[in-house]
């Protein structure tokens, strides 16, 4: 399990699947709803939609910031488009790891996504995932483990290249 101090917070479009992914981290059996409001579980801050949707929202994020070590960027990979700003991570001092959601669906762009997640997080790892067939789930259990951008890098040499890349 985590460490207590380890806190993930899970930032991107409405529907990119943040409180999908959130249960599926969590093994919890619970249908994803609509995120009003920041939502604590566990190490997981899952937020709205919105606060990055909306740059009027981006000091929520900031301020959420504070209370957690690491901060997921989730790209759907059945989305052409980002919500992000260029380099958006580097405005927040804390491990940033890119998820590609939605990767086992028909009409997923796994390439596309990961080329949007690049322009996002300049350095880091980004983890292909599925809450569905649970794959790169373990991976980002394990990231949010690690305290260092190099535990992250060395954690990653492990792993296979179609479940996590390092950049």
């Amino acid at each position: 399990m985590m460490t207590k101090k380890n806190r993930a917070m899970l930032i991107g479009s409405i529907g990119a699947g943040k409180s999908t992914l959130t249960n599926a981290l969590l093994e919890r059996e619970a249908e994803a709803v609509k995120t009003q409001a920041l939502t604590y579980y566990d190490w997981i801050v899952d937020t709205p939609g919105e606060y990055t949707e909306n740059p009027y929202f981006y000091k929520n994020i900031m301020a959420t910031a504070l209370e957690v070590t690491h901060v997921l960027y989730l790209q759907d990979a059945t989305k052409q488009k980002t919500i992000f700003p260029p380099s958006f991570s580097t405005g927040i001092n804390k491990l940033p790891i890119g998820v590609v959601t939605k990767s086992d669906s028909d009409i997923a762009d796994i390439a596309g996504a990961i080329t949007q997640l690049k322009r996002v997080i300049p350095r880091g790892p980004i983890v292909i995932s599925s809450s569905v067939t649970e794959k790169g789930l373990q991976e980002i259990r394990d990231l949010v483990k690690c305290n260092t951008m190099q535990e992250m890098k060395k954690y990653t040499e492990g792993v296979s290249d179609e479940v996590v890349i390092f950049l």
